[in-house]
């Protein structure tokens, strides 16, 4: 056996090792996770509130998913509800589905809303003007490609009302109706379950500042106090900006899991997918290329993790029957064991995140495929290449975004 072999044997029976050891860590601070982090239909568990809830919606060309949403909020139990959606600047027939969808049923109010000043992005602007009309003692802003259970807003309000909660969000599930979704959504997801873990977000002494977008209601005399969507409007990401602005007046801002309580369609394409996750990150790394850099370290890692493993597994087999009994041996069990764990640790979280288990067959090139985003997020950074969303073009600069 020629020590090439047994060199590039021993490497992978090293990389299978510490696969097995990084993905039983995971394993294991999933189940702790599992444990520890509170969940939306405790809500139902708690009395009803008989507040005026004002679900605020901006839309920009939803006509793909404007009906499902109406009918999903049509069907709110013990809830008093009014919808409305801030029909942003819409060239299809966007107001034609929601009218079809809302059947005259007079807790729904479509604005339409055909201007937005320079220094905002379009969906701020939208969600701010919406808050302006609302009427609610509670303010929720969601979006239009999420659809709610039927308990949804009975159980987030009761649980915000017990708990004197200033700012509550949810983890939603992600849609897994195309190829590129069950592949990306599930590492680029867990990437960012790992740097905002509930256990952190829900801190009391400490927390770390996150809130979902999709999912944000607020007392609204507490929205009013922040400066509503004035407050976040130079921010490339509100949802975070609220979740700090809520800490800095010492408010409490809390984060459960929804489970399949609500659903989000987020993206039409793979390129905006990862387009939408690479401002995600930018944000989530605090606009630090080091951090970004490191993270695409980590994810790459995490995706090439199983494949050495294999390769373990399948050159051990191959040096064992060439006589090399004990070398092969030990990769073979390096193999399975780094299999053993990824394995496991991925099923859990495909199955917590709703997303077809045939899909941790694509894990790899999921995981690469993100990576790829964070870097180039991270090289977005280095060059100062404006980042586009919302209507803006922004150059993205430690702390602060200045518009192009």
């Amino acid at each position: 056996m020629s020590p090439a072999t047994v060199a590039i044997t021993l490497i992978l029976a090293v990389l299978a090792t510490a696969t097995a050891v990084y993905w039983g860590f995971v394993l294991g601070r999933l189940i702790r996770l599992a444990r520890h982090t509170p969940l939306l239909e405790d809500g139902l568990g708690l009395p009803v509130v008989d507040d005026l809830v004002s679900v605020i919606v901006p839309a920009h060309d939803e006509a793909r998913v404007i009906e499902r949403m109406v009918a999903s909020m049509r069907a709110q139990r013990d809830a008093r509800i009014e919808l409305v959606v801030v029909l942003d600047r819409c060239t299809d027939d966007t107001l034609a589905r929601l009218e079809a969808a809302a059947e005259d049923d007079p807790r729904i109010r479509p604005i339409v809303n055909e201007t937005c000043p320079d220094d905002w992005a379009g969906k701020c602007h939208a969600a701010s003007v919406g808050a302006a009309a609302a009427r609610g003692d509670w303010l929720l802003f969601t979006d239009a490609d999420v659809r709610f259970d039927v308990d949804v807003i009975r159980a987030a309000v009761a649980i915000a009302d017990a708990e004197s909660i200033d700012l509550l969000s949810a983890y939603t599930r992600l849609t897994s109706g195309h190829w590129w979704e069950a592949v990306v959504q599930p590492p680029a997801a867990i990437t960012l379950l790992r740097m905002f873990p509930p256990d952190r977000t829900n801190h009391v002494e400490r927390p770390r500042s996150f809130a979902n977008g999709q999912f944000m209601l607020f007392g609204r005399a507490f929205y009013d106090r922040l400066g509503g969507h004035t407050a976040v409007k130079d921010d490339l990401l509100e949802d975070l900006a609220f979740a700090k602005a809520v800490h800095r007046l010492d408010g409490r801002v809390r984060v459960v899991d929804s489970g399949d309580m609500i659903q989000t369609s987020m993206y039409e394409s793979l390129q905006d997918l990862l387009g939408g996750w690479r401002r995600i990150f930018i944000e989530s790394c605090h606009r630090n290329i080091g951090r970004m850099n490191r993270n695409v370290v980590r994810v790459a890692g995490a995706g090439l993790g199983p494949v050495c493993a294999v390769g373990s597994l399948a050159v051990g087999i191959v040096v064992a029957s060439l006589g090399g009994t004990l070398l092969g041996v030990l990769a073979i069990l390096a193999g399975v064991a780094g299999l053993a764990f990824s394995g496991a640790a991925l099923y859990v979280v495909f199955g917590r995140g709703g997303m077809p288990r045939i899909g941790i067959l694509g894990w790899p090139i999921g995981c690469l495929l993100v990576a790829g985003a964070i870097r180039g997020g991270a090289v977005d950074l280095a060059r100062g290449r404006p980042v586009r969303w919302g209507g803006r073009a922004y150059v993205i600069e430690p702390e602060r975004p200045v518009r192009a």
